[in-house]
């Protein structure tokens, strides 16, 4: 299952941008009102819970400086990654999209379509906004 947020512009260049989603503890200021729960479980890597959703915990899997920062599931459950993808814009701003790659059976994408979707665009908004 593939999902793609819309690109957002952000008034930071595209350095900036990459190293603000290379520190984990920044996410925490991305996630929807409706998080329940965020902890640093490593330097690379977070823990989240929405609310009622199961709790995830993200990696940062690999990065490409300027433009890529790969967050990957934790889970063999829930088998999924989110990737940053960062594009220069102007000196100062830079637009960002994400996009969301799952490994999923039919049954379970059928069930989390559409609340994934809507946490994705809220990450998109919120990135709009830093």
């Amino acid at each position: 299952m593939n999902l793609e947020s819309p690109k957002v512009t952000v008034k930071k260049n595209q350095k900036e941008m990459y190293n603000f989603l290379t520190q984990v503890e920044n996410y925490k200021q991305l996630m929807p009102e409706s998080m329940e729960k965020f902890e640093i479980t490593a330097p690379d890597s977070f823990l989240f819970a929405l609310k009622g959703m199961p709790q995830i915990e993200l990696k940062i899997q690999e990065t490409h400086e300027p433009d890529l920062v790969v967050l990957g599931s934790t889970s063999e459950k829930f088998n999924f990654t989110l990737n940053a993808i960062i594009e220069a814009s102007s000196d100062d701003s830079c637009d960002v999209q994400l996009l969301f790659e799952g490994k999923f059976n039919a049954m379970m994408a059928m069930m989390v379509k559409s609340p994934l979707k809507k946490f994705i665009s809220t990450l998109s908004e919120n990135i709009a906004k830093v």
